[in-house]
């Protein structure tokens, strides 16, 4: 456990000073931006806290989260890239399990980072506009703590992807080819409630009786998608990372 600490507090380091942190809060920014221009002109009653969530969980979980969620995990894995970085970590007494594990671990926390700003703004935009009826807290944190569980699976694969790859821009290119097609399948009764890359924005939909998304998938058949995604792509990079060649 405690080298775990230290392989998180590593990779911390790593981080800290890097552009990373203003790309976390370039999704939920343009969402804020997008949902206050959209209910700026509406008239009073039609100005609702369900209307600004839904403008803006479309808005950032369509495109926004799973491109920010590929490029975390790329950012990661860039020092290590660089100059023979894997080797120098890898001679060091640790496992490769526990690097993996520390760097999946740094990108679902800037991952839930982002997720708390989203939260952040969708509020200071409610509060702004004064949006009709008392505040949703439970349904507005639901919906943002969903888009995150939803977007961890994307973090999986794309961690794989970018451990597997040298090239920074390889994973985000193939990660944004998967991303932009995202507005058709969304609304395919058979491919969108398997496709990683919806997962993020029907988890942020508001509640619907228990039901989320356009084609209405009900909560637990949505996380129980989620959860085998995630473990198949955490141990299909997890397992692929102890055997390769540095």
């Amino acid at each position: 456990m405690i080298l775990f600490t230290r392989l998180l507090s590593a990779e911390w380091m790593k981080l800290r000073r890097s552009a990373i942190w203003l790309l976390l809060a370039a999704g939920p920014v343009l969402a804020a931006a997008i949902g206050f221009m959209s209910l700026r002109s509406e008239m009073a009653g039609s100005r609702t806290w369900e209307s600004l969530s839904m403008i803006m969980a479309i808005t950032h979980g369509i495109l926004f989260l799973p491109l920010l969620a590929g490029i975390i995990s790329a950012f990661v894995c860039r020092y290590e890239h660089d100059s023979g970085g894997w080797k120098q970590l890898l001679a060091l007494p640790v496992k490769r399990g526990g690097v993996y594990l520390a760097k999946l671990a740094a990108v679902l926390l800037l991952l839930f980072i982002s997720q708390l700003i989203y939260l952040g703004l969708v509020i200071a935009v409610g509060l702004l506009l004064g949006l009709a009826g008392p505040m949703p807290a439970a349904d507005l944190a639901q919906s943002a703590l969903g888009g995150f569980a939803a977007a961890a699976p994307l973090a999986a694969l794309q961690l794989a992807c970018s451990v597997g790859w040298a090239n920074f821009a390889a994973p985000l290119a193939i990660n944004a080819m998967m991303a932009l097609p995202n507005a058709i399948i969304i609304n395919s009764a058979r491919y969108a409630p398997y496709y990683p890359w919806s997962q993020p924005l029907r988890a942020m939909l508001p509640d619907a009786g228990n039901q989320f998304g356009f084609l209405h998938l009900p909560a637990a058949s949505l996380y129980g998608v989620v959860a085998g995604g995630f473990l198949l792509f955490f141990l299909a990079g997890w397992l692929y990372f102890r055997r390769r060649d540095v």
